[in-house]
């Protein structure tokens, strides 16, 4: 006998029929549970590579902010330096003695008696 020859033949029962439709039915039962554990798997990756790119993209902007916050923090301490000078300024300028002081040097004001020379390359006293 050749090993390629069926010994046995197939009894056409309605056992057998009731057995292949049971078969058929683990079968396809088989196809869409991997069906579903496929989409699930879909659904899983793509909700899982969305949180990755917005926690990415997150990070970036608080990193930006940090850098603006960093940024602001340096033009307030410059202008708050700034604001402290002309407020000693303004109350200089208050003072009648050295407004006057100013426009002498700067305007050749001057008081009775007085002469006054012009000296170059001189900066301004305020």
């Amino acid at each position: 006998m050749s090993a390629n020859k069926q010994t046995v033949t197939r009894l056409d029962s309605e056992y057998m029929q009731q057995y292949d439709a049971y078969m058929e039915r683990q079968k396809n039962k088989k196809k869409r549970l991997i069906r579903r554990l496929m989409l699930f798997a879909i659904v899983v990756f793509i909700a899982f590579g969305s949180m990755t790119a917005y926690h990415v993209k997150q990070r970036a902007i608080h990193a930006e902010k940090k850098e603006q916050y960093a940024e602001m923090q340096d033009k307030l301490s410059t202008l708050q330096k700034e604001e402290k000078t002309l407020n000693e300024e303004i109350k200089l300028l208050k003072d009648e003695d050295y407004v006057l002081d100013i426009a002498r040097t700067n305007y050749f004001f001057s008081d009775k008696g007085e002469t006054i020379f012009k000296i170059p390359d001189e900066d301004p006293s305020y």
